[in-house]
């Protein structure tokens, strides 16, 4: 009988053993110093380090008969203090090496973790990937690091078409001064100087007569009645420079005819008559301009393969043919404009009707445009009166009345005041 409840009460010593959590492996402090010589007494605890330590108060309570699982570790004899010692050292230094290499991991892992949580770098507002934005980069340090060896190329371009260039900036100057010159002095009617119009009529003919001078042997005259000059050498840059320099003169050309225009007296060519001979001109020299480099592009589209062979000359041929096909588009445009010319030209265009003596005394017989006295006054249909020279003078270039902005014609018809194209026809 006594036999079973020793045995009842070691079963229930043992559950409350097992129930209690396991606690650090720990020598134990009453055997440290009655056993020193035979081992040491340690304590195993298989707990994750994350688990809270037992409190020395638990572990008090607990008493001699917590159940914990000793394992006696003996040496010989003469290491009975320095092994021990030595052991315990063992084993807080692998305990220290352990929770250190197990926060290392965690502390890499933790930085190998960070970048994967960084938004790639990116244009949010634009919703494009900032490799644009690199890309860009590469480029400007390139350009910036090419601009030396690109200003040493311009510059080697220059000298070698120094006198190329000269002649350009020369043919383009002129045009701007004389063009200017020519509007200033239509725009003055009758007030215009004979003397400033002759000035302008020898500095085109001497600048042209001084361009064909220098390059004679060339002859770049001829492109002026559609035939090839005799260039060595008719390649790409030498047809481009002929057709630039025949495109200027023909411009110079045409603005000696407006000079001469200026030149003749008002009693055989009026103000409104001298606006469509000018208008008539500039459309006549338009034309000239485009048709001018048909044969020297023709030739050099036909011929600039011809060193290749059948097959090179075949396909020579044929842009040369598509060429003609978009030149004659271009100019069907052009002759379209050149025949509303010739009608305005020959038939006449007058603007509004012609108004009476009351109808100027009433207006106070003052053009309000150059504050004179009527000249063939004419009312528009805004019932407002203006010379006849004054206001064709004005729709030009606007369409409605000066005063109430009125919309009069639908129209515009340039150049009556002289003007030139500015436009460089190349092809």
């Amino acid at each position: 009988m006594k036999l079973r409840v020793q045995n009842d009460r070691s079963d229930s010593r043992r559950a409350l053993k097992l129930r209690e959590p396991p606690r650090v492996m720990q020598p134990n402090s009453s055997e440290r110093d009655d056993q020193a010589g035979n081992g040491l007494s340690l304590t195993l605890q298989p707990e994750l380090l994350t688990r809270a330590p037992v409190t020395t108060a638990a572990a008090a309570a607990a008493g001699p008969e917590s159940g914990e699982v000793r394992v006696p570790m003996t040496g010989g004899p003469g290491e009975s203090s320095g092994g021990a010692s030595s052991r315990r050292s063992r084993v807080n230094s692998h305990s220290h090496s352990h929770s250190h290499s197990h926060g290392h991991n965690r502390a890499q892992h933790h930085s190998n973790s960070e970048p994967e949580l960084d938004p790639p770098d990116s244009d949010v507002d634009s919703g494009e990937p900032s490799t644009s934005l690199s890309e860009l980069r590469c480029l400007f340090r390139w350009l910036q690091k090419s601009l030396p060896f690109l200003v040493i190329l311009c510059a080697k371009l220059v000298l070698q078409h120094a006198l190329g260039l000269a002649v350009g900036v020369g043919l383009f100057t002129t045009f701007l001064y004389v063009n200017k010159n020519i509007q200033t002095q239509v725009f003055l009617q009758d007030r215009h100087s004979k003397l400033q119009c002759i000035w302008l009529l020898l500095f085109l003919i001497s600048s042209t007569l001084l361009l064909y001078y220098t390059f004679f042997t060339e002859t770049l005259y001829h492109c002026l009645i559609f035939f090839s000059p005799t260039i060595e050498s008719l390649g790409f840059w030498e047809i481009l420079w002929a057709v630039g320099v025949t495109n200027f003169i023909i411009k110079f050309l045409f603005m000696g005819i407006k000079c001469l225009i200026l030149l003749l007296p008002s009693s055989l060519v009026t103000y409104r008559t001298q606006g469509r001979w000018l208008m008539l001109t500039e459309e006549l020299g338009q034309v000239h301009q485009a048709t001018a480099p048909v044969p020297l592009w023709f030739r050099y589209l036909v011929t600039y393969q011809e060193a290749d062979g059948a097959t090179g000359l075949t396909l020579g041929v044929l842009l040369a043919l598509l060429y003609l096909i978009l030149k004659l588009l271009g100019l069907y445009g052009q002759w379209t404009a050149l025949l509303k010319t010739v009608r305005i030209f020959l038939i006449g265009e007058h603007t509004g009707t012609a108004a009476t003596r009351s109808q100027c005394s009433e207006a106070g017989d003052v053009c309000p445009i150059c504050q004179g006295e009527y000249r063939e006054p004419r009312v528009l249909l805004c019932q407002h009166i203006f010379c006849d020279e004054c206001i064709a003078l004005w729709f030009n270039r606007e369409k409605s009345c000066p005063l109430c902005r009125t919309v009069i014609t639908e129209k515009v018809y340039k150049w009556r005041d002289g003007a030139t194209s500015p436009h460089l026809q190349i092809y």
